[in-house]
């Protein structure tokens, strides 16, 4: 596998992540899982087991992971971390545009600072 091919593997897993993150928050806002929470957290298990959103958010974990193993073995750890928090900038966005949450200059801020450190980071000596 070649860097370049490396490299978007990693933003893949990157996706995956954000992904999975969206999957099961949508999971767990399931107005029965959220009613169950009030209660005991054996019938909050329960559904969250029987919910195909946190499945599917619990396998895009796993591929994500999985997949992280050939990013590694390919590229430095530290060239490779720092994508990880790309993750933070695809989860906040999908939070907005997905999910409906708040915009707030704090997050926008927040996410152009997440970008500018990738981006220093990924600078060459």
């Amino acid at each position: 596998m070649s860097q370049m091919a490396a490299l978007g593997l990693a933003l893949f897993c990157v996706c995956l992540t954000a992904a999975a993150q969206v999957l099961l928050k949508m999971g767990m806002s399931s107005p029965a899982i959220q009613q169950a929470m009030s209660g005991g957290i054996r019938a909050v298990y329960w559904l969250a087991l029987t919910s195909p959103l946190i499945w599917g958010g619990m396998l895009c974990f796993g591929a994500s992971a999985g997949l992280w193993l050939l990013v590694l073995g390919k590229l430095e750890v530290s060239m490779a971390y720092p994508l990880i928090s790309l993750g933070v900038v695809l989860t906040t966005l999908a939070g907005i545009f997905i999910l409906g949450e708040a915009v707030s200059i704090y997050k926008v801020l927040g996410v152009a600072l997440v970008i500018a450190g990738v981006l220093v980071l990924s600078l060459k000596n």
